[in-house]
């Protein structure tokens, strides 16, 4: 029997909860009006897809479509709107956002829920910078509608109308790490897992003989790295190595990086962009390349949007993000976890059921 807590449609326990939600609710209003004042519109990508996404770590929620000749073809809830999104810059629309129902499957800790809200949004022809500074105005609107004078996450605080401070992943690993990240990346974007395993040992993290050089920089990251960002402030992590990067351009002028920024606060990840790869070709190898990895580590892979390719090939030079619009607002309001700030949280295996 799981050890879930109190139902959230318990009278006493929905009434403790309802100012965090109705507090939702004005960040999200106050959100959209800043979008539709800019000329941005309003879009929904269909939550059914062919494939849910083809990054290595991301998991998906399969289901099963019936045709009219009672045919099954298999379908996934989708990870993220990216790929139904990027279809409309490529159909001519230049601003959009999406308040998008997503769903992650191995994914539930106090940051985590199986379905969350996802706000992406897109500007074609602008580039990433622009979307640095929209996350800035974006976290003073939702901090200003919520009535809250600093975002607070277990103990730590930023100023949400402070300017985000802005690092990247060479100078993060460098400063709270000692490892010079870059180089053990080459100038074809080649990693180096013996030299970057070298350093991160040296530096007192603990590896297995498996990781590879991405497992190794995920296990900096997280044991380094992330609990220093967003304290005070907002901070910016930008120029993340290309093999890192899976639907970001590379970084003119170094194509060791690519042009992806991921924004913390009070050390939590609130939204990661990009400078997004219209290259139908090196999108394809990249996927291909994370599916191999994914079939490694977890023995699956998914599919592959055929149709999101052909796209890219019409699709403008571009920038979006995503922003973990939940998270924005458990900020906002204080609140220690995610289900919090969530109107029905998924009941947990063991509730719910007869």
């Amino acid at each position: 029997m799981s050890s879930s807590p109190t139902p959230f449609w318990r009278p006493d326990i929905h009434a403790d909860r309802r100012p965090a939600l109705l507090a939702r609710g004005r960040i999200k209003a106050a959100l959209r009006r800043w979008f539709e004042a800019r000329g941005f519109t309003e879009v929904e990508a269909a939550v059914l897809q062919m494939s849910p996404g083809n990054e290595t770590h991301l998991h998906g929620f399969a289901t099963t479509l019936i045709d009219n000749a009672a045919a099954a073809h298999p379908y996934y809830l989708h990870t993220s709107p990216e790929f139904a999104a990027k279809k409309l810059l490529a159909a001519g629309e230049e601003r959009i956002f999406d308040f998008a129902r997503v769903f992650r499957n191995r994914e539930r800790t106090a940051l985590h829920h199986p379905e969350f809200t996802m706000l992406e949004w897109y500007r074609a022809g602008a580039d990433y910078e622009v979307l640095m500074r929209d996350c800035a105005a974006l976290m003073a609107e939702a901090a200003g509608a919520a009535g809250a004078a600093t975002l607070r996450w277990r103990g730590s605080e930023a100023d949400p109308f402070a300017e985000p401070e802005r690092l990247t992943l060479h100078e993060a690993f460098a400063r709270h790490a000692g490892i010079d990240l870059l180089s053990t990346v080459s100038p074809d974007g080649e990693t180096d897992r013996a030299a970057l395993a070298g350093q991160a040992v040296g530096a007192g993290i603990r590896l297995a003989e498996d990781d590879s050089w991405s497992d190794i920089f995920s296990r900096v990251l997280s044991a380094r790295i992330e609990p220093h960002l967003g304290r005070g402030r907002a901070t910016i992590l930008c120029e993340y190595p290309i093999s890192e990067a899976a639907l970001a351009r590379p970084k003119p002028g170094d194509p060791r990086v690519a042009e992806r920024f991921e924004l913390y606060a009070c050390g939590v990840e609130l939204a990661n962009a990009f400078g997004e790869l219209t290259d139908p070709a090196e999108q394809r190898r990249r996927f291909e390349a994370d599916m191999d990895e994914k079939e490694r580590i977890y023995g699956e892979r998914y599919p592959i949007d055929a149709d999101f390719l052909e796209a890219l090939a019409l699709m403008p030079a571009a920038s979006g993000i995503a922003l973990g619009f939940d998270r924005l607002a458990m900020l906002c309001v204080g609140a220690r976890r995610i289900e919090d700030v969530l109107w029905t949280p998924v009941a947990e295996p063991g509730r719910g059921g007869a």
